[in-house]
């Protein structure tokens, strides 16, 4: 190893470790597993102002963003600033496709983050979600019978019932 390559592979490991937070956010939010939202946050003493997301954020809405339908959040490009040992800021895309019951939306999100490394590795600071765009969908995808994959292409899969430890909305 040459002077630097340490310092080098750390920065690389910290990157990979930050863009799993935004992963492990998108499948939680999908799966309905509140346990691994709250995980990929820093603990805070105070809340941090709307708009905002922290760790408190999520415990006082969590509960309400798990009762919509089925929900997919596709993460895109994701760049990540490094802006100390142990800080961090970050923009992520995000497109996101929400069951709300009556209506299908489509989403278009950028995501801008703070990320803070404490004694569990890399969490969430905090996170505000900017809207590009949301758009109903003109026919709900939900409410199309069965596809039978992989006999059919056309119609609705397993998904979320499949995912484990899907929790469906109350």
């Amino acid at each position: 190893m040459t002077p630097g390559d340490a310092e080098r592979l750390e920065r690389l490991w910290a990157v990979h470790e930050i863009r799993q937070l935004a992963y492990r956010y998108a499948y939680a939010q999908d799966s309905r597993d509140r346990e691994l939202l709250l995980s990929l946050w820093a603990e805070t003493d105070t809340p941090a102002g709307a708009p905002d997301i922290d760790v408190h954020t999520v415990r006082r809405e969590a509960t309400r963003w798990f009762r919509k339908g089925p929900t997919v959040h596709f993460v895109g490009n994701h760049v990540v600033d490094l802006l100390g040992p142990d800080e961090a800021g970050g923009s992520v895309y995000c497109w996101a496709q929400l069951d709300l019951g009556d209506e299908f939306v489509d989403q278009s999100i950028l995501y801008r983050d703070r990320y803070v490394r404490g004694e569990e590795g890399w969490r969430f600071l905090t996170r505000r979600h900017l809207l590009w765009f949301g758009q109903r969908r003109a026919e709900h995808p939900i409410h199309q019978p069965p596809a039978g994959w992989p006999r059919g292409y056309v119609g609705r899969g397993t998904l979320p019932d499949g995912l484990p430890g899907y929790r469906p909305p109350d």
